[in-house]
Parts: structure tokens; C-alpha cells; sequence
């Protein structure tokens, strides 16, 4: 007999992508930034050995106060949490809970685990056939959570339609989610709807663009009384999520702009670089406003390229959803290995394999 409660048996949790050990590989299955992060964390991170003994500032002050300050908002508009994730989490059992919520089809597969968890009735609508988002599909009058842009896809839903809906599910007492994951390479975000709408929480994540993965910070950006909100859920789970160090790589990391913003030009002009070669040699590649290219690879399926991706020492994101399966993504890297990437996509998906 099972000592597992019937909703931990029921779960069917995110599956991340490959960490690899012991083989050196060009790793491009995780959306993670090619550079390292800004000298300045090394720096803030070398003042804090002595302060370990103490716990973290529960509400990591000096890190809202930097994010306000790069965002143009106020700190009582920004909530930080252990990455995005948690943050997601929370937001799940605070605006979601025992309620209806919709979502694109094809997103971010961690939405239906927190639903499970949350008891969140959760509800799909189809990407169109270009695997844009399908805005009117969204206007229920239930809440919407939204990766923007998408993930897998990387395409980007243009800053009018997030108005659209964000005036619809205000008309209707809903939250709209914004998960603004890898909004620093599109091209805009939904950060000034914010002042206009009380019911718009934006997510985002220090792992992409400020490359800090490995520190595991995420924040929200939202009217005061929804950041209340994620609050009283955070200090009924665990009320000092986002550690010392974490607080400080983040703050070093935002509050250098410059360092940020080159980082993520030279992702950018690789991406697009990578794209433009590809199309060239006609391979469909979807249009990206992040910092991965959704590939088509296979006529039904590709499996085969990714592996013999892998075999050539290059890991890339397969999918196993119908919809998903002849796409690969694929994480912009650094202009070497973007070379090397683009160089084997055309030989095997034309050529050598003939899968297209």
C-alpha cells in the first residue's frame, strides 16, 4: 500500500532538461546565457562570508529596491522568490486556486504541475497553426496565465493584445500572468501596462539574460495588493526563500545595465545570425524574440537530429507532444558555437539524414 497521498501519486512533474556530467558538451538545452554574469556579482559575493551566519532579509529589501530602480516602479511593486519558479508558484496558489484558468496549448509545462498542486480547474486553447497565440481563444472571462513570448515557440505576443487581455480579464474580476521569462531579447515588454491595470502580474527571471542560474531568483512586478498577496503565500510556505547570496548576485547583476545589455545584444545578433542561415537553406525556423530558435528538424519526429546532435558533442531540446515533436530547440550559445550549430543543423536536416 502506497504511504504517497493520492495528489503526489497523481502529479506528473516538469522534466528539466539534461545536466550533463563528465562529457564536455556544447549545451544548448536549457535556455541558459552563453557569458557569465557581470563582474559585480563576484564582487558583492566576496563581502559576504562573515553575514552567513544570519538569516536573509525575508523581504530582500536592497534587491526590490534595485529591481524598482531599474524598472522605473516603486519596491512595493516588486516580489523576489527562490527563480521564477517558486515565484510562479506562488502566484498559482494565490490568484488560480480553486478557480478556472486558461493557457495557450503550447507553453511553459510547468503551468498544469502547479495547477495539480493548487486544485486549479486548468483549461488549454490551441496555438493557431503558425503556433501564434490565439488572444480571442483566451477571452473567457476566466483568469489567463502566459508565457510571453512563448516558450517553447519564442514567439512574441504583441504588447496590444496583452492589453486586450488584460482589459478583458479585468472587466471580469481575473489576473492576468504575464511570464516574462525571456522578455530582455524581444524587442518589448509588458511593463508599462502596469500603472494602467491592478489585476497584470509580470514574472521574470534573473537565469536568462542576467546569467544567474545557478542562484535561483525570480521576481513579480505588480499592483501592491497583488504583491501582498504572493507575500502571505510565501510566508505560509517557507518565509526566507531567497538567501543572502542569491540577494546579492541578483542586486550586482540588475544594477549593472550596461553589462546586461551587451550581453544580451551579442545573444541577439547570434540568434538572429543562426536564423537567417537557416532559412537560407530551407529550414522553417520560427520566428524568436528570446534567446532559443524552435527549429523544424524532422518531417514527423525529431529525435534522430538531436541525436545525432548529441553524438556530434551538441545538445539541443526535443519535445514529445504531437504538435512538438519534428521541432528542436535550440539555446543560442556563443558565436563560436552558434557556427558549429548552424554548420551541423543544415548538413543533417538536408543532406546527410534527408529528413526534410
Amino acid at each position: 500500500m502506497p504511504y504517497e497521498s493520492d495528489l503526489a501519486l497523481s502529479l506528473s512533474p516538469y522534466v528539466a532538461g539534461e545536466q550533463p556530467k563528465g562529457q564536455t558538451f556544447i549545451k544548448l538545452n536549457t535556455n541558459e546565457n552563453p557569458y557569465p554574469p557581470s563582474p559585480r556579482v563576484a564582487e558583492a559575493l566576496s563581502r559576504l562570508a562573515d553575514s552567513l551566519r544570519l538569516y536573509p532579509d525575508t523581504d530582500a529589501t536592497r534587491l526590490r529596491e534595485a529591481i524598482a530602480k531599474v524598472n522605473g516602479i516603486g519596491p512595493d511593486m516588486v516580489f523576489c522568490g527562490n527563480g521564477s519558479d517558486e515565484v510562479l508558484a506562488f502566484a498559482f496558489a494565490a490568484f488560480f486556486a480553486g478557480k478556472r484558468l486558461l493557457a495557450p496549448d503550447v507553453t511553459y509545462s510547468f503551468y498544469p504541475v502547479y495547477s495539480q498542486l493548487f486544485g486549479v480547474e486548468y483549461e488549454t486553447v490551441p496555438l493557431r497553426e503558425d503556433f501564434t497565440v490565439d488572444t480571442e481563444g483566451l477571452m473567457q472571462g476566466a483568469p489567463v496565465a502566459l508565457a510571453n513570448p512563448n516558450a517553447p515557440t519564442g514567439i512574441m505576443l504583441p504588447i496590444p493584445e496583452i492589453r486586450r487581455l488584460a482589459e478583458h480579464c479585468r472587466a471580469n474580476g481575473a489576473v492576468l500572468l504575464v511570464d516574462e521569462a525571456y522578455a530582455a531579447f524581444a524587442p518589448e515588454n509588458a511593463l508599462p501596462l502596469l500603472a494602467e491595470f491592478d489585476n497584470l502580474l509580470i514574472v521574470r527571471t534573473f537565469s536568462k539574460s542576467h546569467a544567474l542560474a545557478g542562484m535561483r531568483v525570480g521576481y513579480a512586478l505588480g499592483q501592491p495588493a497583488l504583491i501582498d498577496a504572493l507575500r502571505r503565500v510565501r510566508d505560509s510556505f517557507n518565509s526566507y526563500p531567497t538567501d543572502r547570496l542569491a540577494q546579492a548576485a541578483a542586486e550586482a547583476a540588475v544594477l549593472d545595465t550596461a553589462y546586461t545589455d551587451e550581453a544580451v545584444r551579442r545573444v541577439v545578433a547570434a540568434r538572429d545570425k543562426c536564423r537567417a542561415a537557416l532559412l537560407a537553406a530551407g529550414i522553417e525556423v520560427l520566428p524568436s524574440a528570446t534567446n532559443f530558435l524552435f527549429v523544424r528538424a524532422g518531417k514527423e519526429d525529431a529525435a534522430p537530429v538531436q541525436q545525432a546532435l548529441r553524438n556530434e558533442g551538441i545538445l539541443v531540446r526535443h519535445f514529445t507532444a504531437p504538435r512538438l515533436k519534428p521541432w528542436l530547440r535550440v539555446t543560442v550559445g556563443t558565436e563560436e558555437d552558434m557556427e558549429k550549430v548552424t554548420e551541423a543543423l543544415i548538413r543533417l536536416i538536408t543532406t546527410e539524414r534527408g529528413i526534410i
